[in-house]
């Protein structure tokens, strides 16, 4: 186990760049009770910093398993009305809302896929108004891990449950930057990093990206107004926030009817507690017309299908090869570690802010200008360090944007 001294230190680093936490506002945490300890060292370090409120969102995994197995399906399709309003009331107060994530990988790995896919359509039907303030920055929100004894021993299987946990603490305090002197420095120049390549694409503006690698090959049209973004994101009210922690990306929107080709996965993708793996999808149009799994496809089909939004994509990030996490050499069965190991995509729908004026538009305009919606947004990893990507500007000329992994651009400067 991590020093108290380095725990307080990674949460004044989430509650200061992660959600940036302001005196008088609020804060909603969401946590597991394996995760009691740090929370509650994040809630007393939030009072410090004059939260005038810290409300706690407890989960645990035995108790949503056993919900699973012996809960009727109508108890599973029946998202609390309650827990609806108590986020609405918080994001309409314009709380600040960090989720510390550390579910087991393989936790309903023998529950009908079909269950997990009602209850998951249920739950993201009901948090529909609650995903708009999330999704579109009205508030500041994050999201960070730390280690349980079930994750960290299917990262670690040869350790003892106790050593796993050290082990997977030492990992992510590397990953995200907790184990230098001032972590929060490090992220300031981490964003000014992130910000520069993604300035770099900006002015690029691509009409279009082909991707390239063993079991991928891809074209990719992108929305006209893309913008691309990544590290740090600022809120409505102008606070700026760090959505992931750790976060190697940036990334935009493909156009929603513009995806043609097959992409196949390099890492294995944790889907609501069932791991699909070695899977690939063939795109006609934007939409998915064929997939094929070795583990998890029921997973798959069930996910494709949530409602038509969720068979085509909703953004695509670049991350070069070379990332801490992906140096690591760790397989994190856990996508917010792993999509910034690797360039992805995200089935489902797209963050409206990655078009021009998209915060502003409505459904229509949103359909008009290429941006998919859905009630899902999964990420899942394609990249590898065989992967090459090409950018095609609108007079048809072609250059390299990543080769072997990583950037072929010099990312530096405009």
């Amino acid at each position: 186990m991590v020093s108290q001294q380095i725990q307080e230190k990674y949460a004044e680093l989430a509650l200061r760049t992660g959600v940036n936490l302001q005196k008088g506002q609020a804060l909603m945490i969401n946590s597991s009770l394996e995760g009691a300890d740090f929370t509650k060292i994040v809630a007393k370090k939030a009072y410090e910093l004059g939260a005038k409120d810290v409300h706690i969102n407890w989960g645990d995994d035995d108790l949503t398993l056993w919900k699973y197995q012996y809960a009727p399906d109508e108890v599973l399709e029946d998202f609390p009305e309650w827990r609806v309003k108590l986020h609405d009331m918080y994001a309409e107060d314009g709380a600040a809302v960090l989720s510390i994530r550390s579910t087991n990988p393989d936790l309903l790995k023998d529950i009908d896929p079909t269950k997990v896919a009602k209850a998951n359509k249920a739950a993201a039907l009901a948090m529909t108004n609650f995903r708009k303030y999330t999704m579109n920055d009205k508030i500041t929100w994050s999201i960070i891990s730390i280690p349980t004894g079930d994750w960290a021993q299917k990262i670690f299987p040869d350790k003892s449950r106790e050593d796993a946990i050290a082990s997977l603490w030492e990992a992510i305090i590397k990953i995200v930057r907790v184990d230098q002197e001032n972590p929060i420095k490090a992220w300031d120049e981490h964003n000014e990093t992130l910000k520069a390549a993604r300035e770099v694409l900006n002015e690029k503006n691509y009409k279009k990206l082909v991707f390239k690698a063993p079991g991928t090959d891809l074209e990719m049209e992108l929305p006209e107004g893309h913008i691309w973004k990544g590290g740090s994101a600022v809120s409505e009210k102008g606070i700026t926030f760090n959505p992931n922690m750790p976060t190697e990306e940036v990334f935009s929107m493909p156009h929603k009817y513009g995806v043609n080709g097959t992409v196949s996965s390099t890492k294995p993708l944790n889907y609501g507690g069932s791991l699909i793996d070695n899977f690939s999808l063939t795109f006609k149009d934007g939409k998915v017309v064929d997939f094929k799994a070795e583990q998890g496809e029921d997973t798959l089909k069930h996910l494709l299908e949530t409602d038509e939004g969720a068979s085509r994509l909703g953004e695509i990030a670049l991350v070069p090869h070379e990332s801490p996490v992906s140096q690591s050499g760790l397989l994190f069965y856990n996508t917010l570690f792993d999509e910034n190991a690797s360039c992805h995509v995200a089935l489902g729908k797209a963050y409206p802010t990655n078009v021009e004026g998209g915060s502003a538009m409505n459904d229509e305009e949103l359909d008009k200008a290429g941006v998919n919606d859905s009630l899902t947004h999964v990420d899942f990893m394609f990249g590898s360090e065989k992967l090459d990507i090409d950018g095609v500007k609108a007079d048809g000329t072609t250059e390299a944007v990543f080769r072997n992994g990583t950037w072929a651009l010099d990312m530096t400067s405009k």
